[in-house]
C-alpha cells in the first residue's frame, strides 16, 4: 500500500508521514510540487493517449494551495489519464471556502481534510478511500474477466457458423455483423446427399449472454436435427421441441426464434421451405420478378406444439435466393415498403455471389445507423448445368 504525499511545505509532509507510520502505513512517497508528482506518476510531458507502465500508487494526499500548479489544476490533469483516474485523491487544504472545496471535488478528488490536520479524521478518510478503491479494483478485474470470457464466447460462436459451399450446381455464402460481441443470429447448412442441401437462418429473441447461450444450444442440435429429419416441417417441429426443453420455472422471459429453413434439391430442381415468423426470403430466377418466400408459421419456441406450413416450388436456369435477418431491413429509416424496396434494389440482378457489392450495400453503406440489431445475409446461387449421375 503506497501513499503519495504532495505538499510544497516539508513540515506538512513530515507530520503526515508520522501520522501514517503510527497507523502502520509506512510505504509513502513525497513530492514537493505538482510537477514532481507528475514525474513520479510517469506522465511528465506525455500526451494523455500514451499509456505508460503501471503506477504503484494507491492513494494521493494532495495539497490544494501550491505554487505554479495548484492542487485543483493538478487533479484535473491527472483525470486526463485513464490509468490514473482510479487513484483516489484526498485534498489537504487550509481553505474553508465551500466553493473551492466543491471545485476540488468536481476536479476529481474523492474527499478532503482541512488543516491543521486531525489525525483521526485523516485516517478515517484514508481508510474509506482505500476501501472504495479496493472495491473498484475488484469490479474492474471482474469486468475484465467477463470481457475476456465474452471474447472467447464470441470466437466459439463464430466458429460454429458454416463455411461457404461452392459446388457445380449450388453455392452458398454469408455475411454477418453482430451488434454486440455476442449475438442471436445463426446460419448453418449441411449436404444431405443426392444433390440436396439443408440451409437454415435463424434470429434469436434479444441479444447478449442469455440469448447467445440459447442460440449456441440450438447450434449444438442443428446438424443432428437437419440430417435426421431433413424435411422442413419435421425440422422446425423438432427445433420447437428442443427449445421448449429449456423451460425454466418462474422465468419471466420466454426464449424463441424466427427461422427460415430450406431443402434445396439440385437434381429435382426443387426447393421445400418453412418460414417460421422470419422476414420473407427472396427468390430470383432469370430476369423474372422476385418471389417472396413467406409461407409463415409462428416463431419457434412460443408454444409447446406448432402447426407448420411447408412451401414448395421448382426452379430452372440460373437463380439465387437471398435470406436475411431484420437487421438488414432496419438500415433504412422508413416504412416496411421502403425497406423492402431497398432490399430488392440491392439483391436483384446478378445471380452470382458478389461479396464486395453486398458489403457495400448492407454493411458499409451511407445509410448505416448505429447498430441496434445483428445483421446477416445468406446468398444461395442455383446454377444451370448437367446433373451428375
Amino acid at each position: 500500500m503506497t501513499i503519495l504525499i504532495v505538499d510544497d511545505n516539508p513540515t506538512n509532509v513530515i507530520i503526515i508521514r508520522e501520522i501514517l507510520k503510527k497507523e502502520r502505513y509506512v510505504d509513502t512517497v513525497r513530492a514537493l510540487s505538482a510537477k514532481e508528482m507528475f514525474e513520479i506518476l510517469g506522465i511528465g510531458n506525455q500526451p494523455a493517449e500514451v499509456i505508460p507502465k503501471k503506477v504503484n500508487i494507491d492513494l494521493i494526499l494532495l495539497d490544494m494551495m501550491m505554487p505554479e500548479i495548484d492542487g485543483i489544476e493538478a487533479c484535473r490533469i491527472i483525470q486526463h489519464y485513464t490509468h490514473l483516474k482510479d487513484i483516489p485523491i484526498i485534498m489537504v487544504t487550509a481553505v474553508g471556502d465551500s466553493q473551492k472545496l466543491a471545485e476540488a471535488l468536481d476536479s476529481g478528488a474523492v474527499d478532503y481534510v482541512t488543516k491543521p490536520i486531525n489525525k483521526v479524521e485523516l485516517m478515517a478518510r484514508i481508510r474509506l478511500a482505500l476501501r472504495l478503491k479496493k472495491e473498484n479494483d475488484w469490479h474492474k478485474e471482474r469486468d475484465q474477466r467477463i470481457q475476456e470470457e465474452l471474447r472467447l464466447a464470441a470466437l466459439v460462436q463464430n466458429a460454429v457458423l458454416s463455411p461457404p459451399i461452392e459446388d457445380d450446381l449450388f453455392e452458398v455464402h454469408a455475411l454477418y455483423q453482430p451488434s454486440e460481441e455476442l449475438a442471436g443470429d445463426l446460419y448453418a447448412w449441411y449436404p444431405l446427399g443426392d444433390g440436396r442441401y439443408g440451409i437454415i437462418l435463424l434470429d434469436m429473441m434479444g441479444h447478449g449472454i442469455s440469448s447467445s447461450l440459447v442460440c449456441m444450444f440450438i447450434a449444438s442440435v442443428l446438424k443432428d436435427t437437419i440430417t435426421t429429419f431433413v424435411q422442413p416441417e419435421l425440422v422446425i417441429q423438432e427445433l420447437n421441441r428442443r427449445i421448449n426443453q429449456l423451460h425454466i420455472e418462474n422465468e419471466l422471459l420466454q426464449y424463441y426464434f424466427t427461422a427460415i429453413y430450406l431443402v434445396v434439391d439440385t437434381r429435382m430442381k426443387r426447393i421445400d421451405y418453412v418460414n417460421a415468423g422470419h422476414p420473407p426470403a427472396f427468390f430470383f430466377q432469370g430476369n423474372e420478378s422476385a418471389v417472396m418466400l413467406h409461407q409463415v408459421c409462428c416463431p419457434v419456441g412460443l408454444f409447446d406444439k406448432i402447426e407448420v406450413q411447408q412451401g414448395t416450388f421448382n426452379y430452372e436456369g440460373d437463380s439465387h435466393i437471398a435470406l436475411y435477418t431484420d437487421g438488414l431491413m432496419e438500415i433504412v429509416v422508413g416504412d416496411h415498403d421502403e425497406q423492402m424496396a431497398f432490399l430488392l434494389r440491392n439483391l436483384e440482378g446478378n445471380h452470382d455471389w458478389d461479396e464486395e457489392a453486398m458489403e457495400q450495400a448492407f454493411f458499409k453503406c451511407e445509410l448505416q445507423q448505429e447498430r441496434d440489431d445483428d445483421k446477416c445475409l445468406v446468398w444461395i446461387s442455383l446454377k444451370e448445368g448437367e446433373v451428375p449421375e
